[in-house]
């Protein structure tokens, strides 16, 4: 219960009350400095960069929370396939538990000890997927065991130990920056400057800029997590709904949910929330609608209420091509 009112806390001051947010200007200066100093010492090799025997892209974002990173690695992962790649994701593996790193992840993994995107991604992509604290160690694992040709980190553009040679950094476009301050005055894990260096930046939703390009996450259709049974979303607008979201920008998932005219009771839960059963039973409920990250998490107490709602990234096609074109000059 505290991690939630942090949550809602921390959201307030980031994307609503700067005025509170300008009292912590002073420790965020600090922060600031500390992370320049962490990037100059692996730039000048004080500390160690490895890199690996195949390109690795990372997928990352400036801001704390969730943008649309693991609907585009999925997105991504798919389009190699298609290209006649060999990828592989790597992830820290949120929240994970388990008592040896690096690991395979499948569909019928532990989400508890490895983590809720990962076992997600390698449903939704059908590609070898490791997680790890270390991430060198799991992209190796991948590229022996699977025999990866390009590894796509899902996270890590702070994880500067793993070098890498392309980023695309994924911007939230309805709250893009919040207050555009660094922790922990806003929710910058590193200074804005730092979209200069990435390869592509991505824009999840809202209005692009000149120099991003547009993701749109589309769904128009709901599981049930029992029968497995699918139902237009909005064959839902007459029914009394609650809907649930465990995700960086949970409003998102709402908000798509009104596109389809479902009226529902919205539940918003911190990103990568540990539900238990009690908290998503709903008894007045016609129907609970959830993230597919969420009933990864809920399908082992999910009942024949439980829906979840599968999305899709689209981007416009030429940006596939520049990728693969920078990829091969590698």
């Amino acid at each position: 219960m505290m991690n939630k009112r942090w949550t809602k806390w921390a959201n307030t001051i980031w994307y609503k009350d700067f005025f509170i947010a300008a009292w912590l200007m002073p420790f965020s200066f600090l922060y600031m400095d500390v992370i320049r100093f962490r990037r100059w010492q692996y730039k000048t090799g004080r500390k160690a960069v490895t890199k690996v025997s195949v390109p690795v892209v990372v997928v990352g974002n400036l801001t704390v929370g969730g943008t649309g990173k693991t609907p585009l690695v999925i997105y991504l992962a798919k389009q190699l396939q298609a290209q006649g790649f060999k990828p592989g994701v790597i992830s820290r593996g949120y929240g994970g538990e388990a008592e040896t790193w690096p690991q395979r992840v499948t569909a019928e993994s532990d989400v508890s000890k490895i983590g809720d995107e990962p076992v997600l991604i390698v449903k939704q992509a059908q590609c070898p997927v490791a997680v790890g604290p270390i991430r060198v160690d799991a992209a190796n694992l991948l590229i022996k065991q699977a025999g990866c040709d390009v590894i796509l980190s899902d996270d890590g553009l702070q994880h500067y130990a793993l070098a890498r040679d392309i980023e695309i950094i994924v911007i939230d476009g309805e709250r893009r920056f919040g207050n555009n301050y660094c922790l922990p005055a806003g929710p910058l894990r590193e200074p804005q400057e730092r979209l200069f260096e990435a390869d592509f930046i991505v824009c999840n939703g809202g209005e692009a800029e000149e120099n991003e390009i547009l993701m749109q996450l589309t769904g128009d259709y709901a599981i049930n997590m029992q029968s497995g049974e699918k139902k237009a979303l909005h064959e839902f607008s007459q029914l009394k709904c609650h809907a649930l979201a465990g995700i960086g920008n949970p409003q998102r998932f709402f908000n798509h949910l009104a596109g389809y005219r479902i009226t529902s009771k919205n539940h918003e839960f911190p990103d990568h929330y540990a539900y238990t059963e009690a908290e998503i039973r709903y008894q007045s409920a016609d129907a609970i609608l959830m993230t597919e990250k969420d009933a990864v998490k809920c399908q082992s107490f999910a009942s024949n209420k439980h829906w979840y709602v599968p999305v899709q990234a689209t981007l416009p096609e030429g940006f596939v091509a520049q990728l693969v074109g920078q990829l091969k000059a590698q």
